[in-house]
């Protein structure tokens, strides 16, 4: 990376405050970042230290007034800003645009152009492979399976038969898509196997980090809509609905037949229950479990789900509860001894 501020204005939009002609060569952190560096600030905690920095350029915020003498670019949003820099300058490393000859390739599999297959993967019958997609070693795209333009699958991902993966997908290694919905109904003492028929529909700009399950539909499709971002580690389970721009972070569990809102947060550990909605714009704390349908524009937190500012006051008295049992046995014994009188 070599650009002057004025290359990097062209790119991300903003004000620069400074020398334009100031040349950078690389990205760093604020507290780490030396004179031929750009960083960034957006905190209050950080901008009031901005007078330390021997970054070459810092991104701050656009109402950001004080005076400092670095090279400031001011921008609505520093941290968006600084990311774009990042995927400019910073380019992932292209794969060569071949099928290597390690890969195994069934029977009427259709390729768009430029498609990466390294080796070991796998690709079953049927299946379409879009243009430009990257498709790591020991990747496995199950018969009929549909991958669309610019999607990366990372190594060890499982997309099983028929599922539907959209533009511009991101799924990171040890994934599997399309497994089993967990559907079982009891035969006197032991546990009959319902048929998984559905599929799983991934749409566009998806990106789906390492470790996931995402469940097939018992019947129909479990839908993963486009711009959701999810954490690792998170089980999504059968014929479950998520909406448009949803963020899921580490480790969240979803049962079956739950529909998730758009732009929704669900944090840490949170669990969703079945067959209930989260409506759109809501969030959902960490380690929260959610029982019973959840209205558009709420915080909730803690098991069972209640407003957070009430879980607040709720986390307050859980340590006292000890202290608060002993006084109302003291109590009454007070009143009982009040009676006798």
């Amino acid at each position: 990376m070599e650009k002057s501020l004025a290359d990097l204005i062209e790119l991300i939009g903003g004000e620069i405050h400074g020398d334009s002609h100031k040349i950078v060569r690389g990205i760093a952190p604020f507290d780490v970042a030396g004179i031929d560096d750009i960083t960034f600030a957006d905190s209050p905690k950080i901008l009031k230290r901005i007078s330390e920095t021997s970054a070459g350029a810092v991104l701050v915020p656009k109402e950001f007034q004080q005076k400092v003498s670095a090279n400031l670019i001011k921008s609505d949003n520093p941290r968006l800003a600084f990311a774009k820099i990042m995927h400019v300058c910073f380019p992932a490393a292209a794969p060569t645009k071949s099928i290597s000859q390690q890969a195994f390739v069934g029977e009427n599999v259709s390729f768009g152009t430029d498609v990466s297959v390294g080796p070991l993967a796998v690709i079953e019958d049927k299946a379409v492979i879009g243009s430009r997609v990257i498709i790591h070693p020991h990747a496995v795209i199950g018969n009929g399976a549909s991958i669309g333009d610019d999607t990366v699958i990372y190594p060890n991902v499982t997309i099983r038969d028929r599922c539907i993966i959209g533009n511009r997908v991101i799924i990171h290694p040890g994934t599997v898509i399309g497994s089993d919905g967990f559907g079982f109904v009891p035969d006197g003492d032991k546990q009959y196997k319902i048929p998984q028929l559905g599929i799983v529909q991934i749409d566009d700009d998806v990106e789906i980090g390492a470790c996931n399950t995402i469940d097939r539909a018992t019947f129909g499709k479990t839908w993963i809509k486009s711009g959701v971002k999810t954490d690792n580690h998170v089980q999504i389970a059968h014929n479950v609905e998520i909406g448009e721009n949803t963020l899921i972070v580490a480790q969240v569990g979803i049962a079956g037949s739950a529909t998730i809102g758009k732009n929704v947060i669900l944090a840490g550990q949170a669990g969703i229950g079945g067959h209930i909605t989260i409506g759109d714009y809501t969030t959902v704390g960490p380690q929260a479990g959610v029982t019973r349908s959840v209205s558009s524009g709420k915080v909730v937190s803690g098991t069972p789900e209640m407003p957070h500012k009430l879980w607040l006051r709720v986390s307050q008295i859980i340590p006292r509860l000890p202290e608060l049992k002993r006084k109302i046995k003291d109590i009454e014994k007070r009143l009982d001894a009040f009676s006798e009188k």
